[in-house]
Parts: C-alpha cells; sequence; structure tokens
C-alpha cells in the first residue's frame, strides 16, 4: 500500500474542500481497502467523511419519499421493520449481500460505489482498461463465465456488483450529490456508466463530486405488496451474483398497473428493463407472459466468450421473480434472502 495524507472531514462542505487530484472518500472501506491493499488504486490523500453528522439518517420527506443518508449501514436499513415492510425487495437484496460482519459495516454510498469484482481488474499482472487505460482487456478471450452479456464493449466486459442497486433502479431511485459546483441529482439508472471506450469512467459523478443521499420516490411505495429480489450465486451465503432480478408489479383485479424490473450482474450497471415493463403493463398475468417479458429484458443480450448459459439464467430468473412478485410479497423475508429456492 502505498503512503497516503488522511483527512478528517467534520462536514460535506469540510470534505468537498479537501478533495484534490489523487484524493478518494473514505466511510467504512469495505471495497476501498481492500484495493488498496491490492494494489489495485493508489490514492495519495484519503478524506474520511465516516464522522460527518446528518449523513446516517432515514426520513420520510414531505412528498412521501424516503431519503436514505449516505452513511446508513446496509443493515440498519435492512432490519428497520417499517422500511422492510414498504421496500421489501430492497431490504431483501441487503440481507442477500456479502456477510452480516459486512453489512453491519458497509454503507449505502460505498454500495452504489463499490467497483467491479472481474478478477484481472484485482490483478494488477492482467491487462485492464479500467484500471489502466490503454492496457487492453485481458478478460476478452480469458475465462468470462461470471462477465457481462449487456452493453458491454470491446474494452470492457466486467460487470456492476452491487445487490443494493437493483431494487433501486427499478424502483427510480435518485442519487444525490454535493460537489464543488454544489448540489445536483442523477436518476440512479443513469448513475453509473456504460463502457464504451472509456471504462476508466465508471459513474457520472464529477471530480471531487460526493454522494449525500439516495433517495426513493412516493410512488416506489405501490410496489410494496407485490415485489422480490431474487439472486443466482454459486453459494447462498457471501457470494455475488451470477445474476439477479428485482421486480415489483401492482395489480388491478385481474391486470398488472404497473410493472418494474432490473437485473443484476449482467451489465457495467444495474439494468433497468424499461421494454419488459411495458410489455406488461395493462396485461393479465401468465406464465406465457411472463416469459416474454423475460425475452423483451433480455433481447439485446450477447454473450462475452464462454458466459452464454448467463443470459438463460436471466431470462428464468426474471420469470421466476415474476411469479413470485404475482402471487404477493411474503410476510416475512424468506430464511434464505433472494435464494430462488428459498421458501
Amino acid at each position: 500500500m502505498n503512503r497516503f495524507d488522511y483527512v478528517r472531514a467534520g462536514s460535506v462542505a469540510e470534505a468537498v474542500a479537501a478533495h484534490g487530484a489523487g484524493a478518494a472518500y473514505l466511510a467504512s472501506g469495505t471495497n476501498l481497502l481492500d484495493l488498496m491493499k491490492g494494489g489495485v488504486t493508489r490514492p495519495e490523500r484519503l478524506i474520511d467523511i465516516s464522522r460527518i453528522a446528518g449523513l446516517d439518517a432515514v426520513e420520510t420527506l414531505p412528498d412521501g419519499s424516503v431519503r436514505i443518508g449516505a452513511l446508513v449501514r446496509n443493515a440498519t436499513l435492512a432490519h428497520d421493520p417499517a422500511f422492510a415492510r414498504t421496500y421489501p425487495a430492497v431490504a431483501e437484496a441487503l440481507l442477500s449481500g456479502a456477510s452480516a460482519q459486512l453489512r453491519n459495516a458497509a454503507t449505502t454510498a460505498g454500495n452504489v460505489l463499490q467497483r467491479t469484482r472481474c478478477q484481472y481488474f484485482y490483478d494488477t499482472a492482467s491487462a485492464c482498461n479500467k484500471r489502466e487505460p490503454g492496457a487492453g482487456c485481458e478478460a476478452i478471450g480469458g475465462a468470462t463465465r461470471t462477465h457481462a452479456v449487456l452493453g458491454w464493449s470491446e474494452a470492457c466486459i466486467a460487470t456492476h456488483p452491487s445487490d443494493f442497486c437493483v431494487p433501486l433502479a427499478a424502483l427510480g431511485a435518485t442519487v444525490e450529490i454535493e460537489g464543488p459546483a454544489g448540489r445536483r441529482e442523477i436518476p440512479l439508472a443513469d448513475f453509473h456508466r456504460l463502457p464504451g471506450d472509456t471504462p476508466e469512467r465508471e459513474t457520472e459523478l464529477a471530480p471531487g463530486e460526493l454522494i449525500v443521499a439516495v433517495r426513493l420516490p412516493p410512488d416506489a411505495k405501490a410496489f410494496a405488496a407485490h415485489s422480490r429480489y431474487l439472486k443466482v450465486r454459486e453459494r447462498t451465503s457471501y457470494a455475488f451474483a451470477l445474476v439477479s432480478a428485482a421486480v415489483g408489479l401492482t395489480l388491478d383485479g385481474d391486470r398488472i398497473g404497473q410493472a418494474r424490473i432490473a437485473l443484476g450482474s449482467v451489465a457495467l450497471k444495474p439494468w433497468r428493463a424499461r421494454e419488459a415493463e411495458n410489455l406488461l403493463t395493462g396485461q393479465s398475468p401468465s406464465p406465457d407472459l411472463f416469459a416474454k417479458a423475460a425475452d423483451a429484458a433480455l433481447a439485446g443480450a450477447r454473450p462475452s466468450g464462454d458466459n452464454a448459459a448467463k443470459i438463460e439464467l436471466a431470462r428464468r430468473i426474471v420469470v421466476r421473480a415474476l411469479t413470485l412478485a404475482q402471487a404477493g410479497t411474503p410476510a416475512r423475508l424468506p430464511a434464505l434472502p433472494a435464494s430462488p429456492f428459498g421458501a
């Protein structure tokens, strides 16, 4: 690990003012410190934001939206009874991620900003355009079983690893940001960038900008009775998704009023499947309809090497999530959160 300066910020304004070239913000560091230890990233200054007052609150705003502070712990949010009842897919996603110890430390903003788990990105002996622009992508032609099937380019085939971000994207969450130019907001579905020719640019954050909160809109509450998050992984605990899906439905008699679908671990960002949502709207739920929606969600998918099975896995997890969402959100979260095999 390289030598670095350490600054503890007392406010958001202090943190932003302390930022500069070679600096990084530090909260719990559950991802950043691993990257530093492995030499993947080498910040020259760490700005500790973990003690800034007011960033660890969950608030209901006058318009009915819910504002989740950047420093709210994953475990705190998932185990909040009122939040879990209102946004069950978000709670299920949080509880399916990492381990209990990490969920006790990991923060809202850190989860949104966590970096890809591509093994070539983590291996500093491998060529990686994300780590070193222009170096090439050694994943292409390599072991690609876990890599992207949507939105990838010849420069990068990595995926975004977050569970939390998938239902946030489906429910239309917004990211609140503060930086040198003041405050602004970005829809979470647009916050992460696809690789294109610049995979080193992972988000829409400008230099020095800091996430201060994530906000769920008032209409996200409408999906509470019919929403699920499902995740296919290689083991039940402490594993990143091969594919995942967050689904929300509203039912009007025997018709679907609204539908929300987002996929995880299939692209370098949570993948909102708007065409599939439109196909479901106003229709009567059925296995055939759900299969058509899954096909629409994966219409642009193409394998990157030997991971064609991910496309079929993603189709099946969308159908399974829609089927379970139609049946209704369980009164209690399953003993195996997000597992398609959990009761």
